[in-house]
């Protein structure tokens, strides 16, 4: 099973309700959506969707920092 990895929103503009630039997000792997240049992504509504690859950056967290974000989150 593959776990969720954390990415960063660089570019909100056709979701700005649902999307804040420069903020974590989680992302659950979706082989399919992956295929499709997409990334299903835990949004501001609490609900995971599908959002365009290019919306996001990995966030590359070092070990310290990513377990103070899935402890906050």
């Amino acid at each position: 099973m593959k776990h969720s990895k954390y990415v960063i929103c660089i570019d909100n503009s056709e979701f700005p309700a649902s999307l804040e630039i420069r903020k974590i997000y989680e992302s659950i792997p979706d082989k399919d959506a992956s295929e499709l240049g997409q990334l299903r992504v835990i949004d501001e509504s609490g609900e995971d969707y599908l959002y365009p690859e290019s919306n996001f950056v990995d966030a590359n967290l070092p070990k310290e920092i990513l377990a103070a974000v899935v402890k906050a989150a």
